[in-house]
């Protein structure tokens, strides 16, 4: 039961969350209505950092955060291919994106 002097922390306004642009995303520390603005802002750094094969973890669950992930990336004209990762990397609970090669900007 909620009493009226506690916050509701989801109502909250977050803190950005700094995420170092590597081959890898996890989803997890992220709510569900930001995952798409932020797999968004990740292919774009991934590219201006000329990174070629992601791998982005959402984990298995209800599918939901699979769904978009995926639908994301099949409109995204950067991405090659996309595909479950393999059993020891995640399985469905992870995709694997391969990405045009460009090289990466100064």
């Amino acid at each position: 039961m909620r009493r009226d002097h506690e916050s509701d922390d989801a109502a909250l306004p977050r803190e950005p969350i700094e995420v170092e642009i590597t081959d890898v995303l996890d989803l997890h520390p992220f709510r569900p209505s930001e995952v798409a603005d932020v797999v968004r802002s990740y292919l774009d750094a991934a590219a201006d950092a000329g990174l070629c094969n992601l791998r982005i973890i959402h984990g298995r669950g209800t599918g939901t955060q699979r769904r978009t992930v995926r639908t994301i990336l099949g409109r995204d004209p950067r991405v090659r291919s996309f595909a479950d990762a393999p059993r020891e990397a995640g399985g469905w609970g992870a995709t694997c994106v391969e990405l045009e090669s460009s090289p990466p900007r100064p």
